[in-house]
């Protein structure tokens, strides 16, 4: 009988806690599972270069908690066909990061990515001057000597809690359907 009683009280006081918590407003912290991204085609800002316009989609701060820009496109016979993205002088050589600034600093080492088939590196920067300059995530995936470069202006955006949302919508069918027809490989099947 005690036993039921305390038990009873536990429950009691949980729906106290969890009732006042509500009425008050009170809430947890956001963390990287809360962010739930909307990426929104838009149009490509950069003028054309040598290696032609890509694909650029946006997510609001509401759906990411800091806008996001997010650059993709291939780079056709530009990577290293015997090793690949595998290091970050080869990663720092095709990526795209000079596109969103000519001024940036890696926040640490390259880490490795896997995007459909494809395998490759992904770096952290600020922009500007270091620790006040905006986030940028650079990544840097291939299929033999042809890359596929992304690149993502994080704003105030913690990169560490973006990046998974940024890899999972680049392994998205649609996306990797994307990379596959632009690398000429509609035709070619590749299991991912």
């Amino acid at each position: 009988m005690t036993r039921a009683l305390v038990v009873a009280i536990a429950l009691a006081g949980t729906g106290l806690l969890l009732g006042s918590a509500a009425v008050f407003g009170l809430r947890a912290p956001p963390s990287a599972a809360a962010i739930v991204p909307v990426w929104t085609e838009a149009k490509w800002p950069f003028p054309i270069d040598q290696w032609g316009t890509g694909s650029a989609f946006v997510c609001m701060p509401a759906d990411c908690g800091a806008k996001v820009d997010l650059y993709v496109r291939p780079k056709i016979g530009f990577c290293n066909c015997a090793t690949g993205v595998s290091d970050d002088a080869e990663l720092e050589r095709v990526a795209d990061t000079e596109l969103v600034s000519r001024k940036v600093r890696p926040r640490g080492a390259g880490h490795p990515v896997k995007v459909g088939w494809m395998n490759g590196l992904g770096r952290q920067y600020w922009t500007s001057d270091g620790e006040t300059g905006t986030a940028v995530l650079s990544l840097a995936y291939n299929d033999g000597c042809d890359a596929v470069v992304a690149v993502a202006t994080l704003g105030t955006g913690d990169p560490t809690a973006l990046e998974p949302a940024i890899l999972a919508f680049l392994n998205t069918k649609p996306m990797v359907l994307w990379i596959k027809k632009e690398l000429g490989l509609e035709f070619v099947r590749r299991e991912w």
